[in-house]
């Protein structure tokens, strides 16, 4: 018998612009190893159906992991998760940015246990919400696409005024204390701020070449 989670399936957006970081952010080692590769060995433990929604898929092919190619020439993240939702066979996806290298599992699954009578499952941290990292319900397909096609790509703004449960800032720390979950490494600086020295030096020699 497996641990997966019932009805939901996970998608990892890997369709930004990349463009204040010098390599692919997905790509990015910690601990020796990539952090698509961390992210989906994690993931597979929880969702039996999991995929990378990207604009790059030569990239990524060497995964082995189904790819999705935005639904919409439309920049930002809801056109990814919209795509997950068109292309998902559960009802449910988890969605995580390809950039966060720190995922807490046990989080994920207490998140997905809070989803009865709601559409989304979004965690808030300091009192901003998190929605790349979170859940969401096929229920949320047309209002979503609706919302994209008219240019309000706010998932914050989206999210207002529907059946979301949030998961509090205490919530979140009783899996993930320092709330590492929600770390991305948008920019050098990143680097420099939240991995380890040795990581710190990997990523400054690979950007030399070496």
């Amino acid at each position: 018998m497996n641990d997966f989670l019932k009805d939901c399936s996970a998608a990892i957006l890997a369709g930004g612009e990349n463009r204040r970081m010098p390599v692919l952010k997905a790509f990015i080692e910690v601990d020796g190893q990539k952090i698509i590769e961390r992210n989906l060995g994690l993931v597979k433990r929880l969702f039996n159906e999991i995929f990378i929604v990207t604009n790059q898929p030569g990239a990524y092919s060497y995964l082995d992991v189904p790819m999705l190619g935005d639904i919409y020439d439309i920049r930002g993240p809801m056109t990814g998760i919209l795509t997950s939702l068109l292309n998902s066979p559960e009802q449910w996806v988890f969605v995580s940015a390809c950039d966060m290298p720190f995922i807490n599992i046990d989080l994920i699954r207490y998140m997905a246990s809070g989803r009865k009578g709601f559409d989304a499952v979004v965690p808030v941290l300091k009192g901003k919400p998190e929605p790349l990292f979170s859940l969401y319900s096929k229920r949320l397909l047309t209002s979503m696409e609706k919302s994209l096609l008219s240019d309000k790509k706010s998932l914050k703004d989206f999210l207002d005024g529907k059946r979301v449960q949030y998961i509090t800032t205490r919530e979140i720390r009783k899996f993930d204390p320092e709330a590492v979950s929600f770390i991305n490494l948008n920019t050098p600086r990143d680097i420099d701020l939240y991995l380890k020295h040795k990581d710190k030096l990997r990523f400054k020699r690979n950007q030399r070449g070496g």
